[in-house]
């Protein structure tokens, strides 16, 4: 149907007819030569829905999108931790029979777990090596991978980009429970690593692309609720599966990842089947449901609507834009947190003086506690549309954490202290995700943005897996203290950024009301306020 027809149907009052047949049209052929980032432009004006109508909608857009995403970040996050469960404790190694048999003495199991951050990979027992040009090429390559990674899902279907990234995550743990040598678990732990760069940021990504900025907060912790949740069911998993070592010749520690690989290749392929793509091509709703949707999410930040198309400079004016930096390094202060408690836990519990099977079994309470943290924090941001006092009480609760780890207390009041840790740096990282994808505008800018966020926490999780060494257990000081210097760095830099957002809002307040007083108003284009993004006069930005 052509789009005069459809304004013509909208003049004669018949919205609602219009918005069906253009919708049906476009479902019917979705290769219709309009490009897809563009074919929202053809919509009429939504139907008006009652706030109950809106609920259902909504409900339905969740159990369409969150079960089989968080379902696929469990399955993986479980993949990526298990080399901890299987490591950490050299009791539960020599069960499983991993660091006898690949010879990991020394350093071998820390060069390990560094792999999984491939671009990473240099000595870092020499601080002054952070500042060669070689490792900063290394940074700058590492930056373009994951922004890369993240634009590719606009371009690229969802439906089959996530699910495609998570079965090479399933293939290569399952062959990570056959390698003989210890040159071969690095080289898988390397292109595991790659796997992975592709899903966080694109998840984060997707959910920005279908929620209002306002109800992003919950549907990112129920993802990460899967993360959460993985570093419980990991422990358990493990020490259930460890009891088939002997079978069919392999050890306890092959049979881990080999059944937990087979387990993320069975949802992955799920995962084809069931993953939607954009709103504008769901057909799982009703064109009127469609309509709603798309229009909510394009007119969220703006009054314009959002920057569809990409253009070198969004690349360039993100990356030099200091705000999305400075919550990048605010994201390194949670998630190094969140890398080194998933990694050690079971370490660091075992120095307390339980054996392997206790230390086990006790790192899951923690994880438990947190779940229900990370939902139940996202779910009152959303309602109150603000993120800092949410990061501010997650680094809090890290700080106060390590310190009492540090401290020299009972083993009671440690535990309790690995609580905290867990609970603050998993409950406080989808408030980071979900402040600055509210404050970044455009759907390019927000995509470089988040693969920005996540390049530097995954620099954290580098230096997160070279802190907590053999030869320092029981205590791990160091581990602790250098964990204690990113979430102060967290702490510091959280004000600057929100008294920054605050003084811009008042500002823009100030003279909204100035010109509305003097009858004074400066009009611009609807391009030109696509193209300020977040400087735009009637943007606010989310405390």
């Amino acid at each position: 149907m052509s789009d005069a027809r459809a304004k013509r149907l909208s003049q004669d009052g018949s919205v609602e007819k219009a918005v069906i047949e253009v919708l049906e049209e476009r479902s019917a052929s979705p290769s219709s030569g309009v490009p897809a980032e563009n074919q929202d432009a053809q919509l009429p004006s939504p139907p008006n829905l009652t706030e109950e109508e809106e609920r259902r909608i909504w409900r339905k857009v969740d159990m369409r999108l969150l079960p089989i995403l968080t379902i696929m970040y469990l399955v993986g996050s479980v993949d990526r931790s298990n080399i901890g469960y299987r490591l950490a404790v050299e009791g539960n190694a020599k069960l499983q029979g991993l660091l006898t048999e690949l010879e990991l003495t020394g350093n071998k199991y820390n060069i390990a777990l560094t792999m999984y951050f491939v671009v990473f990979v240099f000595d870092l027992h020499s601080p002054r090596q952070v500042c060669t040009p070689r490792v900063m090429l290394k940074v700058i390559l590492l930056l373009f991978i994951y922004v890369f990674l993240s634009l590719l899902l606009k371009k690229l279907r969802p439906s089959r980009w996530l699910p495609g990234v998570t079965l090479a995550w399933g293939i290569i743990a399952t062959l990570m429970g056959l390698v003989k040598t210890y040159h071969q678990l690095l080289s898988l732990r390397v292109l595991l690593g790659i796997a992975e760069a592709g899903l966080p940021p694109g998840a984060f990504y997707f959910i920005t692309m279908w929620y209002p900025r306002h109800m992003v907060q919950y549907r990112i912790g129920m993802f990460w609720g899967g993360a959460t949740f993985a570093g419980a069911f990991s422990g358990l998993l493990a020490f259930a599966i460890s009891f088939m070592s002997g079978k069919a010749g392999l050890l306890g520690w092959s049979w881990i990842f080999i059944i937990e690989g087979l387990i993320t290749i069975v949802v992955a392929i799920t995962a084809f089947f069931v993953l939607v793509d954009l709103p504008d091509t769901a057909t799982f709703l009703t064109p009127e449901e469609r309509a709603y949707v798309v229009h909510k999410k394009k007119y969220d930040n703006s009054s314009v609507g959002e920057e569809e198309h990409f253009e070198l400079r969004q690349l360039w004016e993100t990356l030099t834009d200091w705000r999305v930096i400075v919550c990048a390094l605010i994201n390194a202060s949670v998630i190094t947190p969140v890398y080194g408690i998933t990694l050690f836990l079971p370490s660091i519990i075992n120095g307390f003086g339980f054996n392997t099977v206790i230390s086990q079994l006790l790192s899951v309470p923690p994880y438990v506690v947190a779940t229900a943290a990370v939902i139940g924090w996202s779910k009152w941001s959303d309602n109150v549309k603000t993120r800092s006092p949410f990061i501010l009480s997650g680094l809090l609760l890290c700080l106060a954490g390590f310190v009492i780890n540090v401290a020299d207390v009972s083993i009671g009041v440690k535990y309790f202290g690995t609580f905290l840790v867990v609970i603050g740096s998993y409950a406080g990282f989808p408030g980071n995700v979900s402040w600055l994808g509210n404050n970044v505008v455009g759907h390019y800018r927000r995509g470089i943005a988040i693969g920005t966020q996540v390049m530097f926490a995954n620099t954290g999780g580098a230096i997160a897996c070279n802190i907590y060494r053999v030869q320092d257990a029981p205590r791990y000081l160091l581990g602790h203290l250098v964990e204690i210097g990113f979430v102060s760095m967290g702490l510091l830099l959280l004000p600057i950024v929100v008294v920054t957002y605050v003084r811009a809002n008042a500002r823009r307040d100030a003279l909204q009301r100035e010109a509305e007083e003097k009858g004074m108003k400066v009009d611009y284009t609807p391009e030109e306020l696509r193209r300020m993004g977040s400087n735009a006069p009637d943007f606010r930005f989310t405390l």
